[in-house]
């Protein structure tokens, strides 16, 4: 879960595959993508592998531009991030 300014912004859902998106401000994603890849990138998590966002593809989506602008980078099926 990432949070920004005490609102919900990402939820990582179990297994890391599918993300849950509750806003499409840009700052506010470019600020919740830097914190989740700046957890895995601390080792908080070994690595993260993104194929969905709110049930549909990642790839070119807002939430995708702005992990990918912090520091993930674009697979075939989606987004990853490692430590």
């Amino acid at each position: 879960m990432v949070m920004v300014d005490g609102a919900l912004v990402l939820y990582v859902e179990r297994g890391g595959k599918t993300l849950l998106v509750f806003t499409e401000e840009e700052p506010v994603l470019a600020a919740a993508g830097a914190a989740l890849v700046d957890v895995v990138k601390r080792g908080a998590v070994d690595k993260l592998v993104m194929e969905k966002v709110n049930g549909h593809g990642i790839l070119d989506t807002p939430v995708a531009a702005a992990l990918t602008a912090a520091g993930a980078y674009s697979t075939p099926k989606g987004l990853r991030i490692r430590a």
